[in-house]
């Protein structure tokens, strides 16, 4: 089993939206592209130093994720990012 759960991560990521606001993620699909996306990019960076931690990327972008150190961008401000 996965901790924390999909739901959790869920609550976590839209916490900051307004009431009539669209959520930034509203199935479980977002969530697992999201966090192997920043599994990819700890891999692509600092792999040496999640290995001397024993904790594998993927553990790591779920932790970062659920502890708001990452932020989940919705579909249109990512858009945005890339092109500027």
């Amino acid at each position: 089993m996965i901790h924390p759960s999909y739901s959790e991560l869920i609550q976590v990521v839209n916490e900051g939206t307004e009431v009539n606001e669209a959520p930034v993620v509203n199935s479980r699909y977002s969530i697992v592209l999201a966090t192997s996306k920043r599994a990819k990019q700890l891999i692509n960076k600092t792999p040496s130093e999640l290995m001397q931690d024993g904790k594998k990327p993927l553990s790591v972008a779920l932790e970062e994720i659920y502890k708001g150190k990452v932020k989940i961008l919705p579909e249109e401000e990512m858009v945005e990012i890339e092109a500027e």
